[in-house]
């Protein structure tokens, strides 16, 4: 799912910079999702959005689509603040970043 070309493109060619951007996404998206799922628990749509649009910004620096169209789907609905979507398009998000997740540590355990 990573697009490689994308992402090594974001950081001018540095494989290095890259498993390192790798690495610090992989330590960091994990409290993303908890912002999300926090907002998701307490009804909060400003939260999620935030969280969401978060998140995807981050997502966005590797290239791949569907997590960012996930992640923007969750960003939309908490800016129109209907969330009654959002535990589908949660799961939707978890399991797009499961397969990055793996993606990101074997590319980062390259290095």
């Amino acid at each position: 799912m990573l697009n490689e070309a994308v992402a090594l493109d974001r950081v001018g060619g540095d494989v290095s910079l890259l498993q390192e951007v790798a690495q610090l996404f992989l330590e960091d998206y994990p409290h993303s999702l908890s912002a999300i799922e926090s907002a998701l628990a307490h009804g909060d749509a400003k939260a999620l959005e935030r969280a969401a649009h978060t998140l995807k910004g981050a997502v966005a620096n590797f290239g791949v689509e569907p997590v960012v169209q996930a992640a923007l789907a969750l960003e939309m609905s908490g800016r129109a603040n209907d969330l009654s979507t959002c535990e589908l398009q949660l799961a939707d998000l978890k399991a797009k970043l499961a397969i990055l997740h793996q993606d990101l540590a074997a590319l980062s355990a390259a290095a």
